[in-house]
């Protein structure tokens, strides 16, 4: 089993068992998880809990309707911690996000 922890049928349900639906969907993800990944990473520089929020936040939402549980639960609990102002565990995840990407990017 891989990080991402992937419900594949619960995806293609969500995609009204629409096979090219999905994969529409998985690129339009992959494209926005590197760009919030971005985001987090610039938030790190800034020292903007805000932002990671908001990155983490857009991230955990795509991937709940994806059925990526790997992902969806890291992206909820960077969210969670960012949400008080927390910067540390955004900060010791973000290494476990790229590999994350990666195995996304993968599919």
């Amino acid at each position: 089993m891989n990080g991402l922890q992937w419900d594949k049928e619960f995806a293609l349900e969500q995609a009204a068992d629409d096979a090219e639906l999905l994969e529409e969907l998985l690129e339009i993800f992959k494209d926005s998880f590197q760009a919030d990944l971005h985001l987090i990473e610039q938030g790190l520089t800034e020292g903007s809990a805000g932002k990671i929020m908001a990155a983490a936040h857009s991230i955990k939402g795509a991937a709940a309707s994806l059925g990526i549980r790997g992902i969806h639960e890291l992206a909820m609990q960077i969210e969670n911690d960012s949400r008080v102002g927390g910067l540390e565990l955004a900060r010791a995840k973000l290494d476990d996000l790229r590999v994350l990407l990666q195995e996304l990017l993968a599919l």
